[in-house]
């Protein structure tokens, strides 16, 4: 039994190392994909800025080169069955969890089903335009990397407010200073993301017992973002 229970905690731990390695190649190759959209479509690193420092993220990462390729052409609109098109959909999640979606798709019906087969197990659902976002800020988020220097520097910059996660702290600006922000940043160290986003303007006060549906929300190709109201 004790051998049994050995080989059940080295199982785990890299069921768990797996599961942490396959969300950092999502959100690398979702850098990726939005630094070739953002640029209309260029694939050149040498004439694309953001999509070399994405790609050399993703090395660094040890990301496979065929995963870097694949984001590449995605973002590019290669091998997608139609028109690419950014969406945003409004979820109720469990314990009145509630939850802003956006992304881009090539076929929104299918995307919308995939989205469902997570929530409703979840005990989510999809609301109705308007639900949700009343509860939300509209504001410049930009993602750094989680430090206390990143912190001054960020704060000295221009932020409003500042949110941590797990890896990177999310900035927050009003909308109209975004860029101002962002490049005062950019000045002394490299981006994630810099988006015009959402803001929760209060939490809810129970969390979600499971929250698996967000990091499957997280993992979903089509999905770039995801804000929400608990901490």
């Amino acid at each position: 039994m004790a051998g049994h229970s050995h080989w059940s905690n080295i199982k785990r731990k890299k069921e768990k190392k797996d599961k942490k390695r396959a969300k950092k190649f999502a959100r690398l190759s979702k850098m990726i994909i939005t630094a070739v959209r953002e640029s209309g479509g260029e694939k050149n690193p040498d004439m694309n800025p953001a999509l070399s420092t994405a790609i050399e993220k993703a090395k660094a990462e040890d990301m496979p080169k065929e995963n870097i390729e694949k984001a590449i052409k995605k973002g590019a609109g290669e091998g997608q069955s139609g028109a690419l098109e950014d969406f945003m959909l409004e979820v109720y999640g469990p314990n009145g969890l509630a939850v802003i979606i956006q992304g881009v798709t090539d076929n929104k019906n299918r995307t919308v089903s995939k989205i469902n087969q997570i929530l409703k197990p979840a005990g989510g659902k999809l609301a109705k335009p308007g639900s949700v976002t009343w509860l939300f800020e509209r504001k410049g988020v930009i993602e750094i990397e989680k430090s206390e220097e990143n912190e001054l520097l960020a704060i000295e910059a221009g932020a409003e407010d500042i949110k941590y996660d797990e890896e990177t702290m999310l900035v927050y600006t009003a909308p109209d200073k975004l860029d101002e922000v962002k490049n005062k940043i950019k000045e002394s160290l490299s981006i994630e993301s810099a988006v015009l986003g959402y803001k929760p303007k209060s939490k809810t006060v129970t969390e979600p017992k499971d929250e698996s549906f967000l990091e499957k929300l997280e993992d979903h190709d089509e999905i770039e973002q995801i804000y929400f109201t608990h901490k």
